[in-house]
């Protein structure tokens, strides 16, 4: 491997052998380093990726800002998680959590507390990675003289989500709870009740949305155009493609692009299986 760039004594961004471009932590990994040179293999540590399309430069100097215990926990907190989640846990979540961990710990040391307003919604929305985040939680903690208070579970819940998704950055996975969160008022506007997160239909409908929002971001969506299929869904639930199309609404205003007649056919037969779920409570 061939080191590119040296960002301080722990960490270099270097080319490995398959010409890709590789961020490597080390104690001493970058001393008296120079572009050019050879890496020393025996003081690697650690290996990270830039994935999801993420600078290597930038990469590298977000690792090199982050103090290395804190990259250690953070990768060490995550093998909890491996375990329990479908999604591969990236170079770029382990680094992101690395990251919120300093700067919560900091925040801790300085007496400045926040409060997380998405709690309610990531305990109904994502109540799997709620769980496993506060394992993750729970071993940070062990490794800390002064533990993080129990609502930083809910930003690694966050992180964890964001693992799913074909973007680096959490601020699209804070648009999407933020949006999740406004279909569920559309629906009990709709219905006036309340729709409990709960229930089997509502994960199939959270879960489907989650997908929807993966295929909207890479330009993926169903698109089958009007088949016998959908227009039977649509004849068949009525009411349930009304509040469809103002769900459709909400989501062509918030992604600010138009969604097909497909996507609008599956809303429609998920608002149909949770409006049965009302009928028998």
């Amino acid at each position: 491997m061939e080191i590119l760039r040296v960002f301080n004594n722990n960490v270099v961004l270097a080319r490995n052998g398959a010409g890709g471009e590789i961020i490597l932590t080390g104690r001493g990994l970058g001393f008296q380093a120079r572009p050019g040179q050879k890496v020393d293999e025996t003081k690697v540590v650690r290996v990270f990726v830039p994935d999801d399309g993420r600078d290597a430069d930038n990469f590298g100097a977000l690792v090199a800002a982050i103090p290395p215990e804190h990259l250690l926990l953070a990768d060490q907190a995550l093998e909890i998680a491996r375990t329990d989640m479908a999604a591969p846990l990236s170079s770029t979540t382990v680094v992101g959590l690395a990251d919120h961990l300093s700067f919560a710990i900091k925040r801790l040391r300085q007496g400045i507390d926040i409060e997380y307003p998405l709690r309610a919604e990531v305990a109904h929305l994502y109540p799997d990675e709620l769980r496993v985040a506060q394992g993750v939680l729970d071993h940070v903690n062990t490794h800390l003289e002064q533990p993080l208070p129990e609502a930083e579970a809910v930003p690694i819940a966050l992180h964890l989500v964001n693992a799913g998704f074909a973007t680096g950055d959490l601020s699209y996975t804070y648009q999407m709870t933020g949006v999740f969160a406004q279909l569920f008022e559309v629906l009990e506007q709709a219905y006036g009740r309340p729709f409990d997160r709960n229930t089997i239909n509502a994960a199939r409908f959270i879960t489907h949305l989650r997908y929807f929002f993966v295929r909207a971001h890479t330009g993926r969506q169903l698109d089958e155009g009007a088949t016998r299929l959908s227009v039977a869904i649509r004849e068949a639930y009525p009411d349930a493609f009304a509040t469809a199309l103002k769900l459709q609404a909400v989501l062509e205003l918030r992604l600010g692009e138009p969604l097909t007649e497909d996507e609008v056919t599956y809303l429609t037969l998920h608002i149909a299986r949770m409006v049965d779920d009302l009928r028998v409570r």
